[in-house]
């Protein structure tokens, strides 16, 4: 009898009504492009296939050592992912928060927002030529939510009960409670086939032991010759099931996407210089104000492009590592932070190319500002005696430091606090009640680094505070980061308009002890995962915004991030002999991607 009422509940589960089915799928509101249209706005739907876009890499890791970009060791190529491995939803360029139908034809998410179910496009097709079944997608869910993959997938999907094949080609998502955000997180899982990774004797090997075994996926691409290690060529796959598909026409047009590494930024400019690649995007204010030049510049053949958007600036930081001991105090973090001297660093080492972070969602919806609303309070009273005072009243703003005289008082303030928290200066140096000194370590991985924290270096010795620079390759860079051995580093995190789960791997307390996580700061505090709780449950805009500004003051006041700086526009370089693009720049173009996604290989002779 338990039996059979088992049964038949999960059968009443499985014919659960939807609300509604539809070409795509938008987390506030419609989606801005109705079903029929034809293409993406901001695409040449005539773009001619062929010819070659020559890249450089922008991965900081100077190799790869394997295929798999899903496993937490090793090194995979630069931008494998993206052009191997199709979605069951894709987004748009130009708008935010919305997923169109890729490999699904269409979704429906249920009335009660306990699931979402897509139904998959007969024509979609593996790179093998198998088509792309329900239990392919199962299998890649299951894969990245288990033992050998990265933890944040894991942080990511929290809130997902599970996968249901309903069908051939009909996969349920089922979840813990509703969240708006969960059928674009799912419908942007890659989707790889259940063949790959099958050993000689056809069964599948433990993910982690899948390493050189060439991804079997349904992107646009596939990989063509690889010079193991230094260079890979991505093929355009002439079969590609998608390519007439409204929101793949006009895009993948190359034909080879060559990608090299070279090992310093100096052997890039001058690889850029000498024509050994097409296009290269730039990072450094002080390379782009000074070096951009040369012989191909001036006939025009090399263009600097700086293309302005609307995407989220990210928070780049310092991250303090509150798991030591010397970062556990916030009156010592804050006293650090006052040191930092932006305004001065931008005018002598970035030539004014830069702005400074402000908090954790600059340029979008979620910026915080002012004091907090009754809706924030509301979230952050419960944990008045856990919070500092500061929380409550005005966003914590960056220090700006115009001049000499503002400096000073910013050190000051700081030799205050670190008074408060039990150290002063003896004999020029600062020291605990027990006499030790106050010593940390900066890791970076290139010794450019050095240049840039030199004048942190010497505000913070005014104070007694001795910051060490210590550079690393890239490998023990990494190492380090995934275990947590560091005092402070610096990280790019990237912003987006719609956060979600995954700030629950950055902030939250179960991610602070899990090794490869992302909580690199160590945060363990409980009014974080309520704001992101709140946050991630949020069923309207209205709902996400007070959990969003809550999350920000907390970090804010917190001082856990030492706030850093962001470029408005996407610097680039671009051969103008060789490429063409869309007249139209869509406002949320991600950089290079933009390039490879819609830009298209000049015919001979043009």
């Amino acid at each position: 009898m338990r039996t059979c009422l088992i049964s038949l509940l999960a059968a009443a589960a499985m014919a659960a009504p939807a609300a509604w089915a539809a070409h795509a799928y938008a987390m506030w509101g419609a989606p801005a492009l109705p079903a029929g249209f034809e293409h993406l706005p901001y695409v040449n739907p005539d773009a001619p296939k062929g010819g070659e876009l020559r890249l450089v890499s922008n991965l900081r890791a100077s190799t790869f050592d394997k295929y798999n970009p899903f496993t937490i060791r090793g090194n995979a190529p630069a931008y494998l992912s993206a052009l191997m491995f199709d979605t069951l939803l894709t987004g748009s360029m130009d708008e935010t928060a919305t997923g169109y139908g890729l490999l699904a034809e269409d979704v429906s998410v249920a009335a009660d927002g306990l699931s979402a179910t897509f139904r998959l496009r007969a024509a979609a097709r593996f790179h093998d030529g198998k088509p792309v079944l329900a239990q392919d997608v199962k299998h890649s869910y299951d894969t990245l939510v288990g033992p050998y993959t990265s933890p944040g997938y894991k942080t990511m999907l929290y809130e997902v009960a599970g996968v249901d094949v309903v069908d051939e080609r009909t996969v349920r998502f089922r979840f813990n409670a509703p969240n708006r955000e969960l059928p674009l997180t799912v419908g942007g899982l890659p989707i790889f086939s259940r063949d790959w990774g099958r050993g000689e004797d056809g069964q599948p090997k433990p993910f982690d032991q899948v390493v050189m075994d060439i991804p079997i996926g349904s992107g646009p691409y596939k990989i063509g010759p690889v010079n193991f290690g230094k260079d890979i060529t991505y093929v355009r796959d002439p079969q590609y099931w998608a390519r007439d598909l409204p929101v793949r026409r006009g895009t993948a047009n190359f034909d080879r996407v060559q990608v090299k590494i070279y090992q310093d930024n100096t052997a890039r400019l001058e690889a850029l210089k000498a024509g050994e690649f097409d296009l290269m995007r730039f990072f450094s204010a002080g390379d782009w104000a000074r070096r951009v030049n040369g012989k191909r510049f001036d006939s025009g053949e090399l263009v600097k492009g700086e293309f302005a958007n609307k995407l989220p600036t990210g928070f780049q930081s310092y991250v303090l590592n509150t798991r030591r001991p010397l970062l556990q105090d916030r009156r010592v973090r804050k006293a650090l932070g006052l040191a930092f001297d932006f305004e001065w660093m931008d005018r002598q080492l970035f030539y004014g190319a830069y702005q400074r972070v402000h908090g954790l969602f600059g340029n979008t919806a979620c910026e915080t500002h002012g004091t907090p609303t009754p809706a924030e309070l509301a979230l952050l009273e419960p944990w008045r005696k856990d919070l500092p005072a500061s929380v409550f009243g005005p966003m914590a703003e960056p220090v700006k430091t115009p001049d000499a005289m503002a400096l000073r008082e910013h050190l000051r303030q700081a030799q205050a606090l670190l008074r408060e928290a039990g150290w002063t200066v003896q004999d020029g140096v600062l020291r605990n009640a027990r006499g030790e000194p106050f010593v940390l370590e900066y890791m970076d991985s290139s010794e450019g680094g050095q240049r840039t924290i030199a004048s942190w270096q010497h505000n913070l010795a005014k104070l007694g505070v001795t910051l060490n620079f210590r550079s690393v390759d890239f490998a023990l860079y990494q190492q380090r980061l995934q275990k947590f051995d560091f005092d402070i580093t610096t990280l790019a995190f990237q912003g987006t308009n719609n956060p979600g789960q995954e700030y629950a791997d950055l902030f939250g307390s179960a991610a602070a002890d899990q090794e490869d996580s992302g909580n690199f700061a160590g945060v363990r505090n409980p009014a974080v995962d309520a704001a992101i709780r709140a946050m991630v449950s949020a069923q309207t805009l209205t709902q996400m915004l007070p959990a969003c500004h809550a999350l920000d003051r907390i970090i804010a006041h917190e001082h856990y991030l030492i706030p850093q700086w962001y470029a408005p526009t996407h610097r680039m370089v671009y051969d103008d002999w060789r490429l063409q693009r869309p007249p139209v720049v869509p406002p949320y173009s991600p950089g290079e991607m933009w390039v490879i996604d819609t830009w298209w290989a000049r015919p001979p002779g043009h």
